[in-house]
């Protein structure tokens, strides 16, 4: 986990990398890139360990032109321990190439299991004989319908908290886009909390961020007025349909104030020559809309 400030920490990463790119890494394991056979084990075991080595070498080829990683937790978990053994490797190769890592979690809970939630992804929980470290991450994504109770556990690790406040799905319109009684769509009012929870840091932007879909970008002016301290998680981009160059009102604090995720549109580009190119593509139409 970061030494200083969330915000900070990635706000000098993406000063020093130009990138405003996050690799998502969300493995399918009928559609890995060819990495060999692994030598043995049952069938979780080397289908995890294929997992892995499909990571490493998309984090290889691509990690030069993105200034985050973010495993997609599921896609680990459902290979049972032998996933989690390799997700605890994939965060280790995100850290030996540089990058900051976002677990895509999405947890959201009533306090006590929150807190759980917590000391897994980015703290330690005591045990009769010592401390049981979490994976450790800089940041995650998070889950607010339960409120702001179920939210305080998370932002009290020190990692960033990304909360899913406007996401890229065809249907979060059923529930974040109703109106509420008192005025307002619902995610506008999650907006409202994430700016009631997280303060500026040093660099200007707070360690309490917002996922908000780069598929929807009518909603990025009015996000970015409700929330003009947190730093935009950006997913979508590509296989979605979103559009890098309708980011623009998301960057208006600075170059750190987005973030821009992709998975397949990098991924899925044809090896690693033409997802390295793809990468670099992204990293150069962010950079220059500020």
């Amino acid at each position: 986990m970061a030494t200083k400030a969330f915000a900070d920490e990635l706000a000098a990463a993406v000063s020093a990398r130009e990138s405003q790119i996050v690799l998502g890494l969300d493995p399918d394991p009928r559609k890995l890139w060819p990495v060999g056979e692994p030598a043995a084990g049952g069938v979780a075991e080397r289908t995890a360990a294929a997992v892995l080595a499909h990571c490493r070498a998309v984090i290889e080829a691509v990690g030069e032109a993105c200034v985050a990683v973010k495993p997609q937790l599921a896609c680990f978990e459902r290979l049972g321990a032998p996933g989690i053994a390799a997700l605890r490797e994939v965060i280790a190769a995100g850290r030996e190439a540089g990058l900051l890592v976002i677990a895509d979690a999405k947890r959201g809970d009533v306090p006590v299991s929150a807190a759980a939630y917590a000391q897994a992804l980015a703290g330690s929980t005591p045990g009769p004989f010592g401390e049981v470290q979490g994976l450790g991450v800089d940041a995650f994504t998070a889950n607010p319908l339960l409120g702001r109770d179920a939210l305080e556990p998370l932002i009290a690790t020190g990692a960033g908290v990304f909360v899913l406040v406007r996401t890229s799905n065809p249907g979060a319109a059923d529930v974040q886009d109703l109106e509420l009684a008192g005025g307002g769509a619902l995610w506008e009012r999650l907006a409202r909390l994430v700016a009631e929870l997280g303060a500026p840091r040093e660099c200007g932007l707070s360690d309490v961020g917002a996922v908000i879909g780069a598929t929807e970008p009518e909603h990025l002016e009015r996000a970015r007025e409700l929330m003009p301290h947190a730093v935009f998680l950006l997913p979508g981009i590509g296989a979605q349909g979103g559009r890098v160059d309708d980011l623009a009102p998301v960057f208006a604090p600075g170059r750190a104030a987005g973030l821009v995720s992709a998975s397949r549109a990098i991924v899925d580009a044809g090896g690693a020559g033409p997802a390295h190119a793809e990468a670099q593509r992204l990293r150069e139409l962010a950079w220059r809309l500020v």
